[in-house]
């Protein structure tokens, strides 16, 4: 099946699917059944066989899942072998966290560059890497040809500098602007975040609970 041919919903499940087996292969499982897993992650155990099968199942009749092999796969699928080169756009107080408490490299991207237009964050480290000023981004881009963004600034700027980022190259946006980016390009691809919508969804599920 084609990578256009799976839903996005049975995409959006590969992440938990891949964290959930990491966390059975450091407790020791080895194998593990369609409804084991089911049972532990609170989908149906038919759900979870359709989704493995877009991409050709790994279960072995009898015998369930490898699980090593099978967070292996998944991991293939979601590209996480391949070090993608990422910027980070706005390196403030959200920007430098997220810089320095994810860990890109087992995430499938290779953090090469962070930049900033506040000449007080400017110069500063985050990890291996120091922001640069952004006036240097368009010759950065030509020489070091990042993929995706991480894109921490002003929610007014995010229109603006999305266009610019494009015209740099850049292929992925990872958005945290609280503006949604709407790109009309088909080559182009926008994850974006609000955090308040997740914590607006807890403050709903708190307020409807019975008293």
């Amino acid at each position: 099946m084609s990578k256009n041919a799976v839903s996005n919903s049975v995409i959006r499940r590969l992440p938990r699917y891949y964290r959930f087996l990491g966390e059975l292969e450091t407790n020791g499982y080895i194998r593990i059944s369609s409804r084991e897993l089911s049972e532990k992650m609170g989908l149906t155990a038919s759900q979870i066989r359709q989704d493995f099968n877009c991409f050709g199942g790994f279960g072995q009749q009898g015998y369930g899942y490898n699980v090593s092999e099978l967070r292996r796969q998944i991991g293939i699928i979601l590209g996480m072998e391949r070090k993608t080169p990422i910027i980070l756009m706005g390196a403030g107080n959200l920007g430098k966290a997220i810089a320095t408490h994810i860990d890109f490299n087992s995430m499938g991207f290779d953090l090469i560059g962070a930049f900033d237009v506040n000449p007080e964050i400017t110069g500063r480290k985050l990890g291996k890497i120091t922001v640069a000023d952004a006036d240097g981004l368009e010759k950065f881009c030509e020489e070091k040809k990042p993929v995706a963004v991480i894109l921490c600034i002003p929610q007014e700027s995010a229109e603006k500098e999305s266009e610019r980022l494009v015209k740099c190259g850049i292929k992925a946006f990872w958005n945290f602007t609280q503006y949604d980016l709407n790109i009309n390009n088909d080559d182009i691809v926008v994850e974006n975040v609000h955090l308040t919508d997740s914590l607006t969804i807890l403050s709903y599920a708190i307020n409807t609970v019975p008293d």
